[in-house]
């Protein structure tokens, strides 16, 4: 199944920033792995204030719980706020269609 997450990243006032940057840098890494399993399709950015991050993904997981602790393990969690989206696929979706031609 695929799901449209978006993820509000606000770091504490007073991280330090080498920790800022190792979780970052984490972060990148867990992502990487989840692109590898199948798990991560896209992400896009969200202009916020500064400071803040918004990130909206597409995620397959075979259910919410599965993505509930994907999103959970990423080394940036505790600092996000994560609002998740179940997708069904549509009848006129044009992807769809372009698989099923001859």
């Amino acid at each position: 199944m695929e799901y449209l997450v978006t993820m509000t990243t606000h770091v504490p006032d007073g991280t330090p920033v080498a920790e800022v940057k190792d979780r970052e840098n984490a972060e990148a890494s867990a992502a990487a792995k989840l692109v590898d399993e199948g798990h991560l399709v896209r992400l896009w950015n969200r202009p916020v204030a500064p400071g803040d991050t918004r990130i909206v993904g597409l995620y397959r997981a075979d259910s919410e719980t599965e993505l509930d602790g994907l999103l959970e393990a990423l080394p940036l969690s505790a600092w996000m706020q994560v609002t998740v989206t179940p997708l069904e696929p549509h009848p006129n979706d044009p992807a769809a269609a372009q698989v099923s031609r001859p």
